[in-house]
């Protein structure tokens, strides 16, 4: 019996052999998916579309159906960062896509979740200020990614900036810690099958009470930031701007600023 496992076993030769046949067939195949992305813009050129091609409710579409498949080797973690890159290089042959980051008191773990979420094709830009971040995310092609532990509440500005959205929430992974920054464009945000909502509220009261206010009406709720007079909340769910569960929510100064994907490991 032993000998017949020792031969069932391949060799180090055969299987170098065999990773260096995958190698290329990936290659090829990446290099075919990468000329179908050109394809793409030209069409979109084409019929006059020239906007930017950001989708990010199709891209959280992709990635729940590849982690739903079955696997026997690759984790969560590699087909995520794998599918992350294609997908930014497909975007960045599309148009001049770029990144604005304000990375606040910890400037390092917001550059990397920015890469983890966007890879590396786009330009990134670290900037001094949120204003000059939510400036990049107001021009063509440009995304803003900031802190949510940030000195000042500039989610709130976001209120009298409807065409600016906050689409993702990084990182999208669990494994990789809890949510620490969020990605802001002027895209549609549309629902996935397994969002949260971000909402802004003025209201003095405490965070408990405005959450009990909320699960009156059946919104379950959980404060993520608060500065300036100012809470975020997170919304479990995918709420319109003017969803009637909201309306008799506590405050003045109140609204839906955007909406993300949940973690994919939650």
């Amino acid at each position: 019996m032993g000998s017949d496992q020792a031969a069932a076993t391949p060799s180090l030769e055969e299987v170098r052999w065999r990773l260096d046949a995958i190698d290329t067939e990936l290659l090829k195949l990446l290099d075919e998916r990468a000329s179908l992305a050109g394809a793409v813009a030209a069409a979109k050129r084409a019929s006059g579309d020239t906007g930017f091609g950001l989708r990010p409710g199709r891209e959280a579409q992709i990635v729940r159906k590849l982690l739903a498949a079955p696997r026997t080797g690759a984790g969560d973690a590699l087909v995520i960062r794998i599918w992350r890159e294609i997908m930014a290089d497909n975007l960045a042959r599309q148009g001049p896509y770029q990144l604005g980051v304000f990375g606040g008191r910890e400037a390092a773990r917001t550059v990397e979740l920015t890469r983890l979420r966007f890879g590396t094709a786009p330009r990134l830009s670290i900037v001094p200020t949120a204003q000059d971040a939510l400036a990049i995310a107001r021009s063509p092609w440009g995304v803003a990614v900031l802190p949510l532990a940030a000195e000042t509440p500039w989610w709130g500005r976001l209120l009298a900036e409807p065409k600016l959205k906050v689409f993702a929430a990084l990182p999208c992974l669990a494994t990789w810690g809890p949510q620490a920054a969020l990605a802001v464009a002027e895209v549609e945000v549309e629902p996935t099958g397994g969002d949260q909502t971000f909402w802004v509220t003025d209201s003095p009261k405490s965070a408990a009470a405005i959450i009990e206010a909320l699960s009156q009406t059946d919104v379950a709720a959980e404060l993520i930031a608060d500065a300036g007079g100012l809470k975020l909340f997170s919304l479990s769910g995918f709420f319109q701007p003017q969803d009637e569960r909201l309306a008799r929510a506590p405050g003045d100064l109140t609204g839906v600023i955007g909406a993300a994907p949940e973690q994919f490991d939650v």
